[in-house]
């Protein structure tokens, strides 16, 4: 796999465990400002993961996926 894809499938993989520290650390939350935090982490999981998946997608539209 050329390096460039590497680096898009490493972030999908990155943003799917972003996204169970948010849940974990969601479930274990003491305060409000403890929520928001996991919840943005979560958001910005979901923006990476799809930026990802379209650019993963236009690498496939050209071929160049492997």
């Amino acid at each position: 796999m050329k390096q460039y894809n590497k680096n898009i499938q490493r972030l999908l993989d990155l943003t799917r465990e972003m996204v169970v520290l948010s849940d974990q650390g969601g479930a274990e939350c003491v305060d409000d400002s403890c929520i928001m935090l996991y919840g943005v982490v979560r958001d910005c999981a979901y923006k990476i993961r799809h930026l990802a998946e379209n650019e993963r997608e236009a690498h496939r539209a050209k071929g160049d996926w492997d």
